[in-house]
C-alpha cells in the first residue's frame, strides 16, 4: 500500500456568484486538468440571509453534471423541463445537464438563518455531452452511512466504499463522493484507487493529512497553491489535492475532522469552457452560445 503524496494545498477563496451569493471556491475556472474529471467545487456557507437569498436565477448548462449537497437550509430548484422541488439538509441533487437545460437554484436558510451546501461540477465525456438531461435527487435517509470500529463515519453519496454502495448511479466518470468524519485524536487510512484523481475538502474540525514522506498539514492562510506546506494545522475550507497512490491518511485533531473525499477517473479530453457551458472544442462552445442567443438551445 502507498500513501498518496500531497500535490497541492490551498484555502478556498471568497467569490461572488449567481445574483450575489457569497461563497468560497476551492477550485474552478482555471486549468483543472489535475482534478479531471471534476471542474469546480464551491462551498456556500452563510449565516446572513442577505449573503445568499438572491440565489442563482435562471441560467443554462450544457456538457456537465452539477452535484449539490446540502448540510443546512434548503435549495429550491426549477428547470426548463418543468421540474420543481427542494433539497434539504443531508439531501443530494445530481443533475446531468447533457445537451442542455435552463434552471434556477434558490437557497433558503434554516430557522436560524443558516445556509450550508456544496456544489461540485463534473465534466461529461464527449460521447455524452449531448445526452438527454436527467436528475437523480436523493433524500438524506437514502444515503448510506457506515461506521468503522474506531468511530470513523462515511456517508456514501456515490460509488462504493467499505463494502457499501451509494444511491447515485450511472455516472460516466464512475466517481466516489464521500462525507467523512474522523473522531478526535484518531489516525485513519482510507483507500483510494490508484488510477483516480482525488481531493479532500475540509469543512469542520481540524487535523493533519499525511504525506508519503511524513505529515504535511493543510495551510490555514494560503493565498494560492503551495508546493510545500507550512507548519499549519488542517482547518476548515482547506482543499488537499492528492498525487497517485492507493490510500489517504489523516490524523484528526482534538475536535475531530470532517471532509469531503472525492475521486474520479480522468476523462483526458480537451476542455472548451465558458461560464456554465463546457464542451470539447471552441467551435462547439460558439455553437452552444449561438443556439442560446437564437432560442435553439433546448433540444
Amino acid at each position: 500500500m502507498s500513501i498518496r503524496p500531497i500535490k497541492r494545498l490551498v484555502m478556498s477563496k471568497p467569490t461572488l456568484e449567481g445574483a450575489g451569493v457569497r461563497l468560497r471556491r476551492a477550485f474552478g475556472f482555471g486549468d483543472t486538468s489535475e482534478f479531471d474529471p471534476f471542474l469546480l467545487l464551491d462551498d456556500f456557507r452563510n449565516e446572513r440571509p442577505e449573503d445568499y437569498l438572491a440565489g442563482f436565477p435562471w441560467h443554462p448548462h450544457r456538457g456537465i453534471e452539477t452535484i449539490t449537497y446540502v448540510l443546512a437550509g434548503t435549495v429550491e430548484h426549477g428547470d426548463s423541463m418543468g421540474n420543481r422541488g427542494a433539497i434539504a439538509a443531508g439531501d443530494v441533487q445530481w443533475m446531468t445537464a447533457g445537451r442542455g437545460i435552463i434552471h434556477q437554484e434558490m437557497p433558503k436558510g434554516d430557522p436560524t438563518g443558516r445556509m450550508h451546501g456544496f456544489q461540485l461540477w463534473a465534466n461529461l465525456p464527449a460521447s455524452l455531452k449531448m445526452t438527454a438531461p436527467r436528475y437523480q435527487e436523493v433524500k438524506s435517509a437514502d444515503i448510506p452511512e457506515v461506521t468503522d470500529d474506531d468511530g470513523t463515519r462515511a456517508r456514501i453519496v456515490c460509488g462504493s466504499f467499505w463494502g457499501t454502495t451509494g444511491p447515485v448511479a450511472g455516472i460516466a466518470a464512475d466517481p466516489i463522493y464521500l462525507d467523512v468524519s474522523v473522531p478526535p485524536g484518531q489516525r485513519k487510512t482510507l483507500p483510494v484507487e490508484t488510477t483516480r484523481h482525488a481531493f479532500a475538502y475540509v469543512f469542520a474540525g481540524a487535523g493533519t493529512f499525511c504525506n508519503a514522506s511524513g505529515p504535511l498539514a493543510v495551510p490555514t492562510e494560503a493565498v494560492g497553491w503551495a508546493d510545500t506546506a507550512p507548519p499549519a494545522q488542517a482547518e476548515n475550507r482547506s482543499l488537499v489535492l492528492f498525487d497517485r497512490g492507493d490510500e489517504v491518511t489523516v490524523e484528526a485533531g482534538g475536535e475531530g475532522i470532517r471532509f469531503l473525499l472525492v475521486s474520479g477517473k480522468p476523462l483526458q479530453e480537451p476542455v472548451a469552457w465558458y461560464g456554465p457551458i463546457v464542451m470539447n472544442t471552441q467551435e462547439q462552445l460558439r455553437q452552444a452560445f449561438e443556439e442560446l442567443e437564437k432560442g435553439r438551445f433546448l433540444k
